[in-house]
């Protein structure tokens, strides 16, 4: 017996309708819920019938996803969409149950233990709680394959990036657990399938990774403080398109520049916000950018205030350069401010650090961070420290934020190049064409780069081989997992999401529209927070009377969130809890809420991350939100 290779599930098309439809028809709702339908996932196996018990039945395919329209000794009347349509019956065991649309996702797998699959939930439970997990987890994965092994897959060697190459990994039950360390996992019972057997691509093809490319972003504050630091940028991308000259790896490597000041209604002196000087273009010599860098000038007035809008800048990057061309995917900001936070009125985007995060990860980008730590923004080191420390975390890799103490431009050219160089040589090694002159790290700095940009670099790596290779999900049926890595609990190994439609992003944002302009109106008096809250909520409810009640927010928002293993400082916020807060964490919360209503418009705004469970076009679509997106 060899343990089953984890390949994504990617999930089939369902059969034309087999009978005459029912205009007006409802599913059925799950059980206790006014607005949330019951889906099934159907087994392999799973045949559709025109009536119950009707003997000539056809084969649907495995792990559809259907709604229940009726139940009836046994039978389930069931369609795909919640519109009317039904297809037939089918025998209600060769169905499971899908109460929450929960799904998981592979965190890229570089720097962790691959997931183990489990039979089941007991041995799994015992894992978890035994003081030696780490040794136990090592013994178990080295016997998969083995008779009566209870590791039933293991995830894929390569990376399958769900906002590209959606796979369908449901969810059926997910469980926290407590260690006796503190740390928290979350069991999870997952169901899933490949839609093909295919063998997994091996990491180190050579023949795979030839066309591998890579391009860096620069996003430079480019204020009045910048330009010495804009030169040294400047000379280490003319250094490394120097080096790559005529050599074999020019046509793999590429470099952009995103220049970022702040507001300019007060002070059109300033001249720009952001500026794109140059996307990274494969159509063009490297040296083709070098021109444009020539006239990138740091600023001859000042800002308004000492933060500038780097989250502006990093947009830019993330949305208008073509990452597609390219699997080394790496942005580098480079200032000596902190961020204008969501909520600043001069902000561009009015997202914070968390939402322009979410925007980088789902195009695959690692973002980087130089951070200038001058004497004339000490007061400002600690809150940019904490700003760049969460926007640059990335996986196994930790946080990719780069401090340079004092702020000295000697100081900041030894880190740019170390970094530049770093990436340049992931890249020219990916490809397997090695460029010399590139100077190897020799101080402890430049040794702390180089080991956290191939971390990074093989993440990307991964990434690019199973979106080449078409990885696909496990060929496991129903199995137990965890959320975290073995080794290390305080890496995520799989990603939570909970699909939502369209209607139920919108449902969601009008909530907390509601919620947001109850804050607001309460700011004066925090007192009329709750009445302002049910007064909105029993104007458009489905059960105002429910509502009357209303003792926790989570009630006004969609059931949907109900039961999610998730801990939710909105959900569960309660009058009493509300009034003890104070000025200053209402505040807070409020403020939160309004950059979580901006990251979902921007959810809406990106066709291309949406996704159908059957991969038709005009099918229901959904958004894999991530749980920690949620309110």
């Amino acid at each position: 017996m060899t343990p089953r290779r984890l390949l994504l599930l990617a999930s089939a098309a369902l059969p034309a309708a087999a009978q005459a439809q029912t205009a007006g028809r409802q599913p059925l709702l799950i059980p206790g819920k006014t607005t949330l339908f019951q889906r099934v996932i159907l087994r392999p196996g799973a045949t559709l019938h025109a009536q119950p018990g009707a003997a000539q039945g056809r084969p649907l395919p495995g792990f559809s996803v259907m709604h229940v329209y009726a139940r009836r000794d046994g039978w389930i009347e069931v369609g795909r969409e919640a519109n009317g349509r039904t297809e037939g019956w089918l025998r209600e065991d060769r169905a499971i149950d899908w109460r929450h649309t929960m799904v998981g996702a592979f965190t890229n797998p570089a720097g962790r233990e691959r997931t183990m699959f489990l039979r089941d939930a007991q041995t799994l439970r015992g894992l978890l709680a035994s003081p030696s997990m780490t040794q136990d987890a090592v013994a178990l994965r080295a016997a998969a394959g083995q008779p009566g092994s209870p590791v039933l897959a293991l995830e894929p060697e390569t990376f399958i990036d769900i906002q590209r190459n959606f796979y369908l990994l449901p969810i059926l039950e997910a469980e926290t657990i407590q260690r006796r360390d503190g740390t928290q996992m979350r069991m999870l019972e997952v169901i899933s399938a490949p839609a093909e057997l295919r063998q997994a691509p091996q990491q180190a093809d050579p023949s795979r990774l030839r066309d591998f490319r890579g391009a860096v972003v620069f996003v430079i504050d480019s204020t009045v403080s910048m330009q010495p630091y804009i030169e040294r940028t400047r000379e280490a991308i003319r250094r490394i398109v120097a080096r790559i000259g005529d050599t074999a790896v020019r046509d793999n490597f590429r470099f952009g520049m995103v220049a970022y000041r702040a507001d300019i209604s007060a002070r059109p002196q300033l001249e720009y916000v952001t500026r794109l000087v140059a996307a990274p273009d494969l159509a063009q010599p490297p040296g083709a950018i070098l021109p444009a860098l020539e006239q990138v000038r740091a600023a001859t007035a000042s800002t308004e205030q000492f933060d500038e809008d780097a989250i502006a800048g990093l947009r830019v990057a993330i949305d208008q350069v073509d990452w597609s061309a390219f699997g080394g995917r790496y942005v580098v900001l480079i200032t000596d401010a902190g961020a204008l936070d969501a909520m600043d009125p001069k902000s561009q985007t009015r997202l914070g650090i968390p939402e322009i995060k979410a925007l980088a990860d789902a195009r695959g980008v690692a973002l980087f961070a130089i951070h200038l730590q001058t004497s004339e923004g000490r007061h400002n080191h600690a809150h940019a420290r904490a700003q760049y420390t969460e926007l640059t975390r990335y996986g196994a890799a930790g946080s990719l934020y780069f401090p340079v103490e004092g702020g000295s431009p000697q100081s900041f050219e030894r880190v740019v190049n170390g970094l530049t160089n770093a990436l340049f040589r992931q890249v020219a090694d990916t490809v397997g064409r090695p460029v010399g002159g590139v100077e190897p790290a020799r101080t402890p700095e430049a040794e702390r780069i180089a080991q956290q940009v191939e971390i990074v670099g093989t993440a990307m790596r991964l990434a690019y081989l199973g979106r080449e290779g078409g990885t696909t999900a496990p060929d496991v049926v129903r199995s137990f997992t965890t959320d975290r890595d073995l080794r290390d609990p305080t890496l995520a190994a799989l990603d939570v999401r909970v699909l939502l439609t369209r209607n139920q992003l919108s449902d969601l944002s009008q909530a907390l529209t509601r919620i947001l302009d109850a804050g607001l109106a309460g700011r004066t008096d925090p007192r009329s927070f709750f009445g302002q809250l049910r007064a909105a909520f029993a104007a458009t409810a489905r059960d105002p009377q429910r509502l009357g009640n209303l003792a926790r927010v989570g009630q006004a928002l969609g059931e949907y969130l109900d039961g999610l293993p998730y801990q939710s400082q909105v959900m569960e916020l309660t009058e009493q809890e509300w009034l003890s807060m104070g000025a200053a964490a209402q505040r807070e919360l409020i403020n939160g809420i309004e950059a979580k209503l901006r990251l979902y418009q921007e959810f809406a705004a990106r066709p291309d991350l949406w996704v159908t469970l059957d991969g038709r076009p005009g099918g229901e679509a959904f958004f894999p939100v991530p749980l920690d997106a949620l309110p």
